[in-house]
């Protein structure tokens, strides 16, 4: 299973209201997304956002990722954040890491993206952990298979 966490931080409050909905377009497709086992969606301090999503294979997620409404709103991020970080790692663990986890494998093997204005803590690769006290967020769940008729 391949794993993935993404960390995003939007830059100006003008542009919240653009990603929110960005956000809610690419978490109904991902919900129906080929090989998507499941994931968890953070809302951090400071206009920032977690995802942490599992994946039957690399494959699968490229495929998501370069689809759809995912697709259409990537190349928007490098104006909206100017904080932007993500990491990727393989396990045999059947259960979704945890929100420390993921920190932990973002801090140690995370990658930056390319922002339009990135912040000093961007630069340095410096990232808060996620407040998980109150947690401020969301599980996501694949939805079942369905055939559709020909």
């Amino acid at each position: 299973m391949l794993v993935s966490v993404t960390r995003l931080r939007v830059r100006r409050l003008r542009d919240l209201a653009a990603f929110l909905w960005q956000t809610y377009s690419s978490n109904r497709q991902v919900m129906r997304a080929s090989g998507f086992r499941g994931g968890r969606l953070l809302v951090d301090r400071h206009r920032t956002f977690w995802t942490l999503t599992a994946w039957e294979d690399e494959r699968a997620m490229k495929a998501f990722r370069g689809s759809g409404a995912h697709a259409k709103v990537m190349p928007r991020l490098f104006q909206w954040c100017d904080e932007a970080a993500y990491a990727h790692w393989i396990t045999s663990d059947p259960k979704l890491a945890e929100w420390p986890e993921a920190y932990e494998r973002l801090v140690s093997e995370g990658r930056l993206s390319r922002v339009a204005l990135p912040s000093v803590d961007h630069t340095a690769g410096r990232f808060p952990p996620p407040r998980v006290k109150p947690l401020i967020g969301r599980e996501i769940d694949p939805l079942p298979y369905k055939k559709t008729a020909a």
